[in-house]
């Protein structure tokens, strides 16, 4: 744990220090774009977060790779290679869309490429166990796996809209993921802890928390697309290669629980962004429009229309973000049963203050009539 905790405390310092650089930078030379009609900010702001955010992550990653500790995780240098060159090209179609405002089908098809890059290096759903059947072939993983990241990509990079929104959402439920890969490391390898997984859940929360200063409200610089799907692409990563991780001849149905978590805690925690994702994409086909064509009526703009303020409508995804994560990693140690009570509380408190600007309008009203 030490060893984890060491490498995302020097990703935060990395991060924060690249943060500030480029931001001193950007307001140096000027190199930000025009506000838009949908932006919620009022004064020019760098985009170049996303840079910063790989340099700590790239830099982080490196200097674990001369640790002793991690030797196991660098055994295979293809799989190594495909994380670094994916995440480094990820970033630059992001850098390049925020300075050009790339069209959306050659976006997308730059992620499809990376993601392929990524799966083809060997960072895929390796088998998925079902009552200790594995099923699966080469060509339905590479697919799968190409389909999830590019998902996934997406629905961060949609939510990428408030200040502090991504990056508090991305650190609250990649904890709670390092948590569930370090403690099934103990169960699958009782000798070795280290894994890619928790390496880059540990990395990627130490990221997070060297950015997110900069770009707590008001923001003095935005990730951007490069550093929203960025976080994107590393959280998927680490899902998909910790399904390797298990061996399905080890686990009774009674552990069925972690065997599916590497799949559900990720789409759980991003529960939020990838419904934001599909009302996005369904509302904008049904108006005739390309499904990637910006628009203010995502999730946290309805938040704020419904009532809340900016800091508010980002409180409310994080205590879903933490709802969802803390319950689903629950379920690790206790059985369901005993979880949902907790959950039904939790999801109550949570209703009420997501909901809780349209009651005084309701009293309101009720008064004037």
């Amino acid at each position: 744990m030490r060893a984890y905790l060491l490498l995302a405390a020097i990703a935060a310092a990395i991060t924060f220090f690249a943060t500030w650089f480029l931001t001193n930078l950007a307001n140096r030379h000027r190199i930000y774009p025009e506000i838009r009609g949908r932006d919620s900010h009022s004064v020019p702001t760098p985009r170049l977060g996303g840079l910063a955010m790989f340099v700590g992550f790239a830099l982080t990653f490196g200097a674990a790779g001369l640790l002793g500790w991690f030797h196991s995780v660098f055994v295979d240098p293809s799989v190594v290679v495909g994380v670094i060159v994916s995440s480094l090209l990820i970033t630059l179609l992001g850098y390049f869309d925020d300075l050009y405002d790339l069209d959306w089908f050659l976006k997308l098809a730059g992620q499809f490429l990376v993601a392929g890059i990524l799966a083809w290096q060997g960072v895929q759903i390796v088998s998925l166990p079902i009552f200790g059947l594995t099923i699966g072939s080469f060509g339905m993983s590479l697919v799968v796996t190409v389909f999830i990241t590019v998902l996934i990509m997406n629905a961060v990079n949609f939510i990428d809209g408030l200040d502090g929104l991504v990056a508090g959402v991305v650190l609250i439920g990649t904890a709670a993921f390092f948590v569930y890969t370090y403690l099934l490391a103990q169960q699958t390898s009782p000798n070795n802890y280290f894994s890619l997984s928790s390496l880059i859940s540990a990395i990627v929360v130490g990221v997070c928390v060297g950015f997110l200063p900069f770009n707590w409200r008001p923001a003095k610089i935005f990730m951007g697309d490069s550093g929203a799907m960025l976080l994107g692409l590393l959280m998927a990563t680490s899902a998909l290669s910790v399904t390797g991780q298990i061996d399905p001849q080890l686990l009774s149905r009674s552990d069925l629980v972690p065997a599916f978590l590497p799949l559900v805690l990720p789409l759980a925690v991003l529960i939020l962004p990838l419904m934001d994702f599909t009302l996005s994409v369904l509302r904008r086909l049904r108006a005739g429009k390309s499904p990637f064509a910006a628009d203010r009526g995502h999730i946290h703009h309805r938040l704020q229309d419904l009532g809340h303020t900016h800091l508010g409508s980002v409180l409310v995804f994080y205590v879903w973000t933490a709802l969802i994560s803390g319950s689903a990693l629950a379920v690790f140690f206790v059985p369901a049963a005993a979880v949902l009570p907790y959950f039904v509380l939790g999801l109550a408190a949570s209703l009420s203050y997501t909901l809780w600007p349209v009651m005084p309008h309701r009293r309101k009203k009720k008064v004037q009539q």
